[in-house]
């Protein structure tokens, strides 16, 4: 038999090992990542989007801000985390709203729809009118003024393969050559947005999706009519704060998406899988969970170009921007023939890293996802949204996404499954958004990391910001305790 005795005096004093203060807290087999993992199931997540989509069909088919759809959308949403126990604020805030008047490039009898540019110049009413010039594609199209050597687009409308550079340069070599407007075709499949420097552009400039503008290339030297308008409307519009009442709030976690969808689409994968996701995450968290942390779901108002992320910092002074811990977002996580992709926080794949703590957020999912036996692909924050307000902040971000307007290679469908070749979601953008274009296996096991890795942070977010738990802390002290007192061990 063996005796273990505790005494005053150590046989054997070992000192504490700074590696136990600096490691991570992981959530034990039990504990409330797992637990939130079972509760949330993707039967609860497809009935919010059934909502999402009997709102968007009472609403003239879309949900987007500021219209009847995304209010109905908020009051569903609120409804439910107020039923459930959270302290539900709702920030109101104004922003100024892009309004399209008109969209059109008709080349001879063929008219296409391009997306206009952010901060690109206006066409006047009625359009410009002038003959389609095609800039020869290499891998830098439009990039160089040697590009335009040999063709004259002097009074010309450019049609510019995308690609090699940015916007903003193929605007100014465009400009400089003579060009009255410039048309930039996507090198994939898919829509193709951008922007350009308001205060340098000096040209309308539009982007196309890649199958319009290679049908335009044998139009070369046709009359084309290009009407690219908009005008500004300010909107008031309302961010949705649902906060746990226990937990830290000088340590909270946020997770964040955006509420609404684009105007005239019912944006089922983009974005309600994602609200659909927190909102069932929430609802099985509830209000007073017993956490360390506390826990804030954002349902973002605003439009794409305007997130209410932007007024919610700005209303935060900088202490209370230190009490957030960590930022996680999500974007489109039920795409029909998508992936698994994980934020680059550490920019180790794609060059741009998030503030420190991001790659952290990262190696988070991207080892929940392993233990389930999936692989993941790191892909970059997106341009505009959430991301681009808190990430400047130096709030650590991270999040999710299942791929929109790129293709699918034909290594990601022997991974995944799927189509090589084919869009991760042809319907992006599209009335076709709707609750048919959604793949449940993948938004089922998406929608599991959502609720793991909120559990997660919600009990320590030590490996982000080495902000320990108050049970991690009270087991170092009595683990120093029992290490200065030293332990001896008699054996009879």
């Amino acid at each position: 038999m063996q005796r273990i005795a505790v005494t005053a005096a150590a046989l054997i004093l070992v000192p504490l090992s700074p590696a136990l203060s600096a490691q991570a807290e992981p959530d034990v087999r039990g504990g409330l990542a797992e637990k939130l993992v079972r509760k949330v199931t993707i039967g609860a997540v497809h009935r919010h989007l059934i909502a999402f989509q009997r709102i968007a069909d009472r609403n003239g088919g879309n949900r987007a801000d500021p219209s009847p759809g995304a209010r109905e959308s908020l009051d569903y949403v609120a409804e439910r985390v107020r039923a459930a126990g959270f302290e539900v604020t709702i920030q109101e805030f104004g922003y100024d709203r892009r309004v399209i008047d008109a969209e059109s490039l008709t080349v001879a009898a063929t008219r296409v729809v391009p997306d206009h540019m952010t901060g690109s110049p206006q066409t006047p009413v009625g359009g410009l009118t002038a003959g389609l010039v095609v800039v020869p594609a290499d891998s830098t199209t439009g990039c160089e003024p040697e590009d335009y050597t040999g063709i004259d687009v002097a009074g010309a409308i450019v049609l510019i393969r995308r690609g090699g550079c940015s916007f903003v340069t193929k605007e100014r070599v465009a400009a400089d050559a003579g060009a009255i407007a410039g048309v930039v075709y996507n090198n994939s499949p898919g829509p193709m947005g951008g922007e350009v420097n308001p205060a340098t552009a000096r040209i309308p400039m539009v982007g196309l999706v890649g199958v319009d503008g290679t049908a335009l290339i044998a139009l070369a030297g046709k009359q084309a009519t290009l009407d690219a308008r908009h005008h500004i409307e300010p909107t008031n519009s309302r961010n949705l704060i649902a906060s746990t009442r226990t937990g830290r709030r000088d340590n909270a976690v946020i997770v964040g998406a955006h509420l609404d969808s684009l105007p005239a689409v019912p944006g089922i994968n983009e974005n309600a899988t994602s609200v659909a996701a927190m909102l069932e995450t929430a609802l099985q968290l509830g209000g007073s969970p017993k956490v360390n942390n506390s826990v804030r779901f954002i349902w973002w108002g605003g439009d794409w170009d305007n997130t209410g992320s932007d007024a919610y910092l700005r209303s935060l002074s900088f202490e209370q921007q230190l009490d957030i811990a960590l930022h996680i977002e999500l974007e489109a996580i039920g795409s029909p023939n998508g992936g698994y992709f994980v934020f680059d926080g550490d920019g180790s794949s794609t060059g741009g890293s998030g503030p420190y703590g991001s790659g952290q957020i990262e190696q988070a999912f991207a080892d929940y996802y392993a233990s389930r036996g999936i692989a993941t692909e790191p892909t970059k924050f997106p341009g505009p949204g959430a991301y681009s307000d808190f990430m400047p902040a130096g709030i650590p971000t991270g999040g999710l996404f299942s791929g929109l307007f790129h293709t699918k290679t034909q290594a990601q469908a022997e991974k995944w499954g799927g189509t090589a070749g084919a869009l991760f979601d042809p319907c992006n953008h599209s009335v076709c958004d709707n609750l048919g274009n959604i793949n449940r296996d993948l938004l089922d096991k998406n929608a599991d990391a959502v609720a793991h890795i909120t559990g997660r942070f919600a009990r320590s977010t030590r490996d982000v910001n080495g902000v320990e738990s108050r049970a991690h802390r009270a087991s170092v002290r009595q683990a120093a305790t029992r290490q200065a007192a030293g332990i001896s061990v008699v054996t009879e």
